[in-house]
């Protein structure tokens, strides 16, 4: 068992986490490969929450190995609109995943962003994986993506206890996350 700590990404950390979601993503077939990009554009817009920006250390040869971003979006719909967060990117490297470092990643995010006064999460990903975390299908609740994607591949969390009771609407993602052309 390989001993990873959790922490906070600091500045000087920037250069080695994008490489660590670049080299995440490279072989999966779903990404266009630019998600390190995306967290580039997050780290320099208001909806970025430095708190909720974690890495998981290798403390053997203290190399950075993985990567989680949770960052502000809003729920909006016909009343009301409600502040969530996105979690996006979740990276590993390949040589690391499957080893649960993904999960103390989004654990600790998670923990993180109850303990900061947040309501919920939305995320876009593995029906078959975030479930484990407490997510359901977000259209439980009403909420639905701003464009096409699979049901079950749209998920939110409650960090309290019937956040979401009274959300409904689509998700509003923040500019930051489609590419300026």
């Amino acid at each position: 068992m390989i001993n990873i700590t959790i922490r906070k990404e600091l500045a000087e950390d920037y250069r080695s986490t994008e490489e660590v979601v670049k080299r995440a993503f490279a072989d999966m077939e779903f990404s266009d490969q630019k998600e390190h990009e995306l967290v580039a554009r997050i780290r320099k817009s208001a909806v970025f929450i430095p708190e909720l920006s974690l890495v998981a250390m290798n403390q053997d040869n203290k190399a950075i190995v993985g990567h989680i971003l949770l960052s502000k979006i809003k729920i909006s719909g016909d009343q009301q609109s409600v502040e969530s967060l996105a979690l996006a990117p979740v990276s590993v490297l390949p040589d690391y995943q499957k080893q649960g470092i993904g999960r103390l990643l989004i654990t600790e995010a998670l923990h993180k962003a109850k303990e900061l006064g947040y309501h919920s999460v939305v995320v876009l990903g593995h029906p078959e994986y975030y479930p484990k975390f407490g997510f359901k299908k977000a259209s439980l609740w009403g909420i639905k993506a701003p464009f096409e994607v699979p049901e079950e591949a749209l998920m939110a969390l409650e960090l309290r206890e019937n956040a979401l009771d009274h959300v409904s609407g689509v998700v509003e993602y923040p500019s930051v996350f489609f590419l300026e052309s």
